[in-house]
């Protein structure tokens, strides 16, 4: 959970995938462990559906909760 949260404060907001591709892990795998940082009020969550072909995707939109990153 901490290399997701560091990801996190490294590019700001972020989407599920990205941080996904970012760190080289499942998308299950980094759902997971957003699931965790947000019970704990370390992150913040919202959840999007974009559509790629016509077809709705789901995807996770997370910031750090409190944090604002450097210009």
């Amino acid at each position: 959970m901490v290399e997701t949260l560091k990801c996190l404060k490294k590019y700001g907001q972020r989407l599920d995938v990205e941080i996904a591709k970012e760190l080289g892990r499942p998308l299950a795998s980094v759902r997971q462990h957003l699931a965790g940082l947000a019970a704990s009020h370390q992150i913040i969550t919202c959840v999007l559906t974009r559509f790629a072909d016509g077809k709705p995707v789901e995807t996770w939109q997370c910031r750090v909760s409190g944090y604002v990153p450097p210009a």
